[in-house]
């Protein structure tokens, strides 16, 4: 853009705002009134200025009162706060009764809360049960502090509710841990080798948090136990979680079982299968039977394209002579999903899927697994005869 000189500025200015006359009649009488272009420019600047200082009397006014506002909200947060603290502070000194009312609302409110997801909490031990039962214990607690300090009874009577509590969860903990070992037992899986991955320390790291449940730092040993049995219970369950819940193929017939067979290729000699083989048309799609994270995409040796996920606690699922992927490592999967079709790579006679379950790197049978998989036996058709050959 070319500089405008002052000249040209001039020129521009007068020409929007040029000499103007106007006329007047009056009493038979004509006027001229003339306005000169810089009357005009005057004009219009004044009014310029005016409205300018308008707008920034009104930005300022606007400025002003956010400002007032979010210091007043700030003080207001502030005074609240120490509102709070004071008016704990003047419950503790003047009504320890309504501290004791204020703990066992909150009580309540937990105990509630948590019935609504893990249902009634076990009260009586059962026959083998090793969690503590703190009840009398606690009653003698609370008969010692009524006689030695008689306004701190009620906070003692909270007490042993919270650690009656606390072993109510450890007991359902180790319940629903004793189910998913069950569970895993019947499966013909050993519920030992799904735990190691709790003694298993390397790869671990992160900020040192202690956790205690005194002032002087150390574990009520109920609080750890609690702590021990809630961590059990999570690693079985998400083994049972991770087992094969979903048929990886649609089932014309497994065409091959764990176990012994022929040599399919000679048809003599023996050899180990250590899989199911599920018969089906090329480019058929294959699903992941259970919830894990995809962890290998690729060829292994008479495999041919393997897809393998991890299930987590040692359990893997191999799926293998696939004709194309349809995932990638390190994708999350959930039961049903596709992550490949069906094919004849590798060591195969013909297009089928070759599924295994590996358990710390060793193939167990998957028949058990899927037999959990309602009537899916029932949909295998005229093959099903041939399904253990």
């Amino acid at each position: 853009m070319q500089k405008l000189s002052a000249s040209g500025f001039s020129a521009r200015m007068r020409a929007w705002f040029p000499d103007r006359e106007f006329f007047m009649r009056s009493e038979g009488q004509v006027r001229f009134i003339k306005v000169s272009s810089r009357v005009q420019m005057i004009g219009a600047g004044a009014v310029a200025g005016l409205l300018l200082v308008w707008v920034l009397s009104i930005s300022g006014m606007a400025i002003a009162n956010y400002l007032s506002n979010r210091d007043r909200a700030s003080l207001l947060d502030r005074e609240a706060k120490v509102a709070s603290s004071e008016s704990r502070l003047k419950a503790y000194g003047d009504d320890l009764s309504k501290v004791k009312d204020d703990l066992n609302r909150r009580q309540d409110f937990i105990e509630k809360a948590t019935q609504s997801v893990l249902g009634d909490l076990p009260k009586n031990a059962k026959s083998g049960e090793t969690v503590s039962d703190s009840a009398s214990e606690a009653a003698e607690t609370v008969t010692k502090v009524s006689m030695a300090v008689p306004g701190a009874a009620d906070l003692a009577r909270i007490e042993a509710r919270q650690l009656a509590y606390i072993e109510g969860l450890t007991r359902l903990a180790d319940r629903r841990a004793a189910a998913a070992e069950a569970h895993l037992t019947q499966l013909g899986l050993n519920p030992q080798t799904m735990l190691a991955s709790l003694d298993d320390k390397t790869a671990q790291g992160g900020p040192l948090i202690d956790m205690a449940t005194s002032s002087d730092g150390t574990i009520d040993p109920r609080f750890a136990r609690f702590a021990a049995s809630l961590a059990r219970m999570d690693a079985l369950e998400r083994s049972v979680a991770g087992l094969p819940q979903v048929l990886p193929a649609s089932l014309e017939y497994i065409s091959s079982g764990y176990g012994y067979r022929a040599n399919p290729f000679t048809g003599g000699g023996g050899e180990f299968h250590p899989g199911l083989d599920f018969r089906g048309p090329m480019g058929a799609p294959i699903y992941a039977a259970a919830k894990g994270t995809v962890s290998f995409v690729g060829q292994r040796s008479g495999y041919g394209n393997v897809v393998e996920i991890d299930h987590g606690n040692g359990l893997i699922t191999r799926y293998a002579h696939m004709s194309g992927f349809r995932t990638v490592v390190g994708k999350p999967v959930v039961p049903g999903e596709q992550i490949g079709l069906i094919g004849s790579t590798g060591r195969s006679t013909g297009p089928h899927l070759h599924f295994e379950v590996r358990v710390g790197d060793r193939p167990v049978n998957p028949r058990p697994f899927l037999e959990a998989v309602p009537d899916v036996f029932q949909k295998s058709g005229p093959g099903a005869a041939q399904a253990d050959r």
